[in-house]
């Protein structure tokens, strides 16, 4: 199989729910890595499964502290606050200011089946905060404020069509 593509704003896989996964089998595995190759072709720094065609709650992250294959993500802690612009595979062209913690703390297995228990800070907190949320259905428009919800509605009807800004 190749390298997945990456599902765009309108795709209703992205406003799924995730099942969480049972099994890290050969099957998850590989889709795991799939993803990673996926994400850094893409240039991104997390991607999640949903964002590939699947409702699986699988993400991988790359924020700065190397890559992370990780599943049944789980926000255990989260503390602070940081607003920042934020960009998304899934809706090339758009930026949005995301109100986050700057620090959180995360339990997960990783690609090994051990559960682990990941604490992140700054960007990394906020890219594991992103691919979380994409395994409940949600995106970063979700975050706008209705006084800027104008500001973005032409790039998302464009972005939602699959067409190209400029």
């Amino acid at each position: 199989m190749g390298v997945y593509r990456i599902r765009k704003y309108g795709e209703p896989i992205l406003r799924q729910k995730c099942r969480r996964v049972v099994r890290l089998g050969s099957r998850e595995k590989r889709v795991l890595s799939q993803m990673a190759t996926a994400m850094y072709k893409a240039q991104g720094m997390g991607l999640a499964a949903p964002q590939v065609g699947l409702a699986e709650q699988l993400i991988v992250v790359d924020g700065g502290v190397g890559l992370m294959k990780l599943a049944n993500p789980l926000i255990l802690l989260k503390d602070g606050e940081s607003i920042m612009e934020e960009g998304c595979l899934s809706l090339p062209h758009t930026m949005v200011k995301v109100k986050r913690a700057s620090r959180v703390m995360v339990e997960a297995w990783n690609e090994n089946e051990e559960r682990v228990r990941i604490e992140g800070e700054d960007l990394f907190a906020r890219v594991l905060q992103h691919e979380i949320d994409h395994l409940l259905g949600i995106l970063i428009i979700d975050y706008v404020l209705p006084s800027e919800k104008t500001l973005h509605s032409d790039s998302l009807s464009i972005n939602k069509r699959g067409e190209r800004n400029g």
